[in-house]
């Protein structure tokens, strides 16, 4: 099949969860015969990456800059969802109807709801093509969870009323884009449920996110963590990685020195928000920033931890470490959408004492850190590599006539 996938951002390198998915899914598909074009936003020149050996062609439209008076604007005098016009320009439109009237594709798919924008454009220019939305999350769940967890606070309070806002738009909006496209794809049982009433046939085909696990099982330099160290890796601007953090190091985190004087909290992801600079001065927690590899943390780590309290979707932070042979401490928020096995290898807590004691007993006793970093290993592999993934989405696109 010619595909055409459409993506958000450069898949490459493969340092969020949006990258992880689109780089495996372009990898698994040529692999499996078909011939790619991709086309994205990316404002720098094109730089040596494999995706140039899984593409026939790459199209680049640089990124479109967006003020908060726009944005303020559009919330206003708009019923627009502000995710529905983070990534839309004419620049880009135009430069999809330039390529569709020119070139024929099977199969166009649209990876999440930031370029789901787009489907409607493909949908006129060339109408024989299947379209494909590739949810990421169900948006509009994930808006609800945030509120609800905001309107705990009352600092946070403006920024509830704004996700309770954007909920209902966004639920609208993806209504829209499942009814437009032929097949949607979620990546959790729980996100497929919540996107099934959306369509009139409620069908959802479920293709979790996955890795390549043998990339993590490859020993990277040693980094010195010390030998209690608290490792989570995420995008630091994310609302519920800062969540997550915020109340780790605020509230649990203590809980933990208390017993272990020695333990340390290492935050390990790009661009960390300015809600997290109170965390930069307590003894213990250091913010990485942006690191080459998250690896070699997650290697040298005593226990990984998972705090989320909102989010939706595969929690691929998660599988990277399972795949790298972590002690992982999750709540059962992070742990959703895995499957149900997923509790025999990694420790579930919810509240911040559970969560404590869970993080404290691995610390103490190494050898249950090994054998439950053996068995998250062995799990990932089983269910979550790419090598058993990419078959499913390929019998997707057979429930709709294509392959």
């Amino acid at each position: 099949m010619r595909i055409l996938i459409i993506s958000g951002s450069l898949p490459y390198p493969p340092a969020s969860g949006g990258a992880l998915r689109v780089s495996g899914i372009l990898q698994g598909l040529q692999a499996a015969g078909h011939q790619l074009t991709l086309m994205t936003f990316h404002s720098n020149e094109l730089e040596r990456t494999p995706l140039a050996q899984w593409c026939e062609q790459i199209i680049t439209v640089p990124y479109p800059v967006r003020s908060r008076w726009q944005r303020l604007r559009d919330l206003i005098f708009t019923r627009q969802p502000d995710i529905a016009r983070r990534l839309y320009t004419e620049a880009f439109a135009e430069r999809l109807r330039f390529l569709l009237a020119k070139e024929t594709f099977d199969l166009i798919q649209f990876e999440g709801i930031e370029v789901a924008p787009y489907l409607p454009i493909a949908k006129a220019t060339q109408p024989k093509a299947k379209l494909c939305f590739d949810t990421f999350n169900a948006e509009y769940l994930l808006q609800r969870v945030i509120a609800q967890i905001d309107r705990q606070t009352i600092r946070r309070w403006p920024a509830a009323l704004y996700s309770t806002i954007q909920a209902t738009r966004i639920e609208q909006f993806e209504r829209e884009m499942s009814q437009l496209a032929d097949l949607v794809i979620a990546v959790s049982p729980e996100d497929a449920d919540a996107l099934r009433g959306f369509r009139v046939d409620q069908q959802i085909f479920i293709v979790p996110s996955g890795i390549t696990v043998d990339a993590y099982s490859k020993r990277q330099k040693s980094i010195e963590l010390g030998k209690q160290a608290i490792v989570f890796t995420g995008k630091m601007d994310y609302r519920p990685n800062v969540d997550a953090m915020l109340w780790f190091g605020e509230s649990i985190f203590p809980k933990i020195q208390a017993a272990l004087p020695d333990a340390k909290l290492y935050i390990v992801g790009q661009q960390p928000h300015a809600r997290l600079n109170g965390l930069q001065a307590k003894i213990g927690i250091f913010l990485t920033g942006w690191v080459d590899s998250v690896q070699p943390y997650l290697q040298n780590a005593s226990v990984y931890v998972a705090p989320l309290r909102m989010g939706s979707g595969t929690r691929l932070k998660l599988l990277e470490a399972m795949a790298s042979g972590c002690a992982i401490v999750a709540t059962p928020a992070a742990a959703a959408g895995l499957s149900v096995e997923v509790n025999t290898v990694m420790r579930i807590a919810a509240d911040e004492d559970s969560i404590a004691n869970e993080v404290i007993d691995l610390i103490r006793h190494p050898d249950q850190q090994t054998a439950l970093g053996q068995r998250a290993r062995d799990y990932v592999r089983a269910h979550y590599d790419w090598s058993v993934l990419i078959p499913r989405l390929l019998l997707a696109y057979k429930e709709i006539g294509l392959g």
